[in-house]
């Protein structure tokens, strides 16, 4: 998958946190901004097989 940079407005690492059977990821700041992310919200996950993931607000 080809990425202009000019298509790109953030890039940003996140930290996932697993305890047990638990498993949370910090979301950053910057991406709930952009993606107007208010609390309940959820996000859908595209994981392809070439290990490509996206992340879009679900409707």
């Amino acid at each position: 998958m080809k990425i202009e940079l000019d298509d790109v407005r953030c890039i940003k690492e996140a930290a996932i946190t697993i305890r047990g059977s638990r498993k949370r990821i910090t979301v950053p700041s910057e991406a709930i901004e952009i993606l107007g992310l208010e609390n309940g919200d959820k996000l859908r996950w595209v994981v392809l097989n070439d290990g490509t993931v996206t992340i879009h607000k679900a409707n």
